[in-house]
């Protein structure tokens, strides 16, 4: 029993910084969509920039992560109260013990700060504004705005009668009865809202449909380019390097290292075959016999390596339709590129701190870690023989020792400039699990 109480407990205590954590996400995915498909600017339809089911969909996507930074703040605000009250510490354990007082309130200070830039943006808005969601005070105290498509495309604002009259900070707001209690009100109003089940099942629509479009996308991206590169090679590339290139009469090997090969496997036979005859598991054999055995051997050699020419420079044509229909399925697919985005941001955004942690190090540690040489040696002398190339060994020794350094530095630089501004926590989890 004290174990669940206990665990009660700690979850009561990390409400508070949960709160904040996920409203300062749903900021993170606003920001993400100005600086992606707005160019840091707020998002306000244009002219010629996009069509109106695109433009209904980044409406649909910041209300609701405008709603979900209302929703968070009020929680946050109202949990931070209660407990303050009630326990008179303002330490939150829950996720983050590794960081002091003051670096966590500076941690705190720094996410309300980017919500309220974020959120500012929408927060005035003259008569002629055409934004793309209602802009209000979006305080815990908020009343929802509701949004008007007009018949050109363009949005307009209606603004409720009992809006709030006054703007302040966030955490700067008074009144009569405490926060916490006004928080619990509104969010009961909300509840007891006839239009909140209707507001839930579009937003669980919305969610459904960017998940199948994603999905959608995906296996898009990985079945029309095996489909083209595999029909591509039989039906077109197949015939046509058959009949211009002549096996009697073009050469047997591509590079010297499918020819290096061949001579090994034939010295081996050739070692085999007199082995077997000292040791009397063969018949005796004449030099005469020895060379047409021989000679079967390297034509049926000959003959394999051929074939595997043949196929290294169909592979290169195969390969070449392949990125073809790569790039078709992605510049005929620009909404669903937006829209996978999205759904990765949330995806990743939505997991938690030992998650995020756990695979920043399996990817780095593949890519970039100790061991990852032989994998990357083994690619390259992988592709290169799909494309018919030989390995070249300085290449390869100068590609693993510069790219993967280059990886490691765009891994620590992501880690600093962004993860760390994202989700403190999950860096100092991932700083403890490294060590």
């Amino acid at each position: 029993m004290n174990r669940y109480l206990q665990t009660a407990r700690r979850w009561y205590e990390g409400t508070p910084e949960r709160a904040l954590d996920q409203a300062y996400d749903a900021a993170l995915m606003i920001k993400a969509i100005e600086d992606e498909h707005f160019g840091g600017r707020p998002i306000v339809p244009r002219p010629n920039s996009y069509r109106d089911s695109t433009t209904d969909y980044f409406e649909t996507e910041l209300k609701k992560y405008l709603k979900n930074v209302r929703l968070r703040l009020a929680e946050f605000k109202a949990s931070r109260s209660i407990f303050y009250a009630t326990d008179g510490s303002a330490s939150v354990q829950a996720g983050s013990t590794s960081l002091s007082d003051r670096e966590r309130s500076a941690v705190i200070l720094e996410k309300l700060r980017f919500i309220d830039e974020v959120i500012n943006r929408y927060q005035t808005v003259s008569t002629t504004s055409t934004s793309i969601v209602p802009v209000s005070d979006y305080s815990a105290t908020e009343v929802d705005t509701d949004l008007d498509i007009a018949t050109n495309g363009q949005a307009r604002t209606v603004q409720p009668a009992n809006k709030a009259k006054n703007s302040d900070g966030i955490l700067d707001k008074t009144g009569v009865l405490p926060r916490s209690i006004v928080g619990t009100l509104n969010r009961i109003r909300r509840d007891l809202d006839p239009d909140s089940e209707e507001q839930v099942v579009q937003t669980y629509r919305s969610a459904k449909e960017k998940t199948r479009l994603s999905i959608r996308f995906v296996l898009l991206l990985i079945i029309v380019p095996l489909l083209t590169q595999q029909l591509s090679k039989a039906i077109v590339v197949s015939p046509v390097v058959d009949f211009f290139r002549n096996p009697e009469e073009a050469e047997l090997f591509v590079n010297f290292e499918l020819e290096e090969e061949a001579l090994q496997e034939l010295r081996i036979f050739e070692e085999r075959l007199r082995f077997e005859r000292l040791l009397g598991r063969e018949e005796s054999l004449s030099e005469t016999q020895m060379d047409n055995r021989l000679k079967e051997k390297a034509q049926e050699i000959g003959e394999h390596y051929s074939h595997e020419s043949s196929n290294a420079i169909k592979n290169v044509f195969a390969d070449l339709a392949a990125f073809v229909a790569v790039a078709l399925v992605i510049v005929t697919n620009r909404r669903e590129i937006a829209v996978l985005k999205s759904f990765m941001d949330e995806t990743v955004y939505g997991l938690s701190d030992s998650a995020k942690a756990f695979i920043i190090i399996l990817f780095t540690d593949i890519f970039v870690g100790f061991h990852s040489p032989h994998g990357w040696e083994v690619l390259l002398e992988a592709l290169a023989r799909h494309v018919g190339l030989p390995a070249n060994q300085a290449f390869i020794g100068l590609f693993i020792a510069t790219f993967p350094v280059i990886l490691d530095t765009i891994f620590k630089y992501w880690i600093f400039r962004y993860l760390n501004r994202i989700s403190p926590s999950a860096v100092a989890t991932y700083r403890n699990m490294n060590e």
